[in-house]
């Protein structure tokens, strides 16, 4: 059942909806949980596309399974999806800057307001991201840690490699998990992929977690997969360490995305097209696993090149 959340005019004769497609079981209770699957806050923000088809034709092909209510928003920011930007088009303003919003504030707030409004009151609720167009992310949860022993049972049903749980002052108060979280719907953010593009590896593998996920809230009756056990890193625990690009060039990675590596093995070069020289070989710093990697090969000086999970993970 197709449903509009939020509708607004535009000029030109044009308009902007966004909707959400709400699915329910055969026979309905009037007691069911309810799990909201968001996607497409930033419109350069692909990977959930994907996710959202597959979990939508799954559960038609098997609706005797179903035994609560999902609500599927599959684009919070149409007009960023239709003009591939990351933000509002026009406004130059990122969406996931202004929850819980303002019904009676600009469009972006006023849509913002609605999306909270139509999301609580729901059981779960799934955020799902991409990275941008530079960087490719394994299929990882980001939280904050006073949401961590609300939200850590939940990630670790969803077929993740990876829980990244951060202090609470790194993480943005206007977004929708937070405004969300703090509203007592607990909402986890997950990222993969790269930027516009679709990596069905990925979203085969976090679909698969959201039936793992839904079979354990006793919202899914039928067969589920068992899930990964994800890596976990928390303050005190494994250190996060980045590496950035000293000089400006093409970079050519020389590892590969989620292995082990040591301290000291060769990252990657960044190359001088002009020269043919070697600008600068990118060292790892410490022993670990490669869960963020230069996707797009253009850098600048300061570009991040990886994201390093400390530990000893060689094989």
């Amino acid at each position: 059942m197709i449903k509009t959340v939020f509708s607004i005019d535009l000029p030109v004769l044009e308009n902007m909806h966004i909707l959400k497609n709400r699915i329910e079981p055969l026979n309905l209770t009037g007691n069911e949980k309810r799990v909201c699957i968001v996607t497409g806050i930033h419109g350069d923000e692909l990977e959930g596309q994907y996710i959202c088809y597959e979990i939508i034709r799954r559960i038609n092909a098997s609706i005797q399974h179903l035994h609560g209510i999902i609500d599927i928003y599959p684009s919070l920011n149409p007009l960023g999806m239709d003009s591939l930007t990351r933000g509002i088009p026009a406004f130059d303003l990122d969406l996931n800057r202004c929850f819980p919003g303002d019904k009676d504030g600009d469009m972006s707030e006023n849509a913002a307001a609605k999306i909270v409004e139509d999301i609580l009151g729901s059981y779960l609720c799934i955020d799902l991201h991409s990275s941008n167009i530079s960087l490719r992310e394994v299929p990882q949860v980001r939280m904050i840690e006073e949401n961590a022993s609300m939200l850590l049972p939940y990630a670790k049903l969803l077929n993740l490699d990876f829980v990244w749980v951060h202090p609470s002052a790194t993480v943005q108060n206007a977004t929708l998990a937070h405004a969300l979280n703090t509203n007592g719907v607990p909402t986890i953010a997950v990222e993969m992929g790269t930027g516009m593009r679709i990596t069905r590896q990925f979203g085969d593998q976090i679909t698969e977690g959201i039936f793992c996920l839904l079979k354990e809230i006793g919202m899914w009756g039928g067969e589920v997969i068992t899930p990964k056990t994800p890596i976990i890193s928390s303050e005190g625990q494994r250190e996060v360490t980045m590496v950035h690009a000293d000089v400006s060039g093409i970079f050519l990675p020389a590892v590969e995305h989620w292995k082990g590596i040591k301290k000291g093995d060769v990252i990657g070069d960044i190359v001088n097209t002009l020269t043919g020289n070697i600008e600068q070989h990118i060292i790892a710093p410490c022993d670990g696993m490669v869960f963020t990697l230069r996707e797009y090969p253009v850098v600048n000086s300061g570009s991040l090149i990886v994201r390093i999970l400390g530990g000893d993970f060689y094989d």
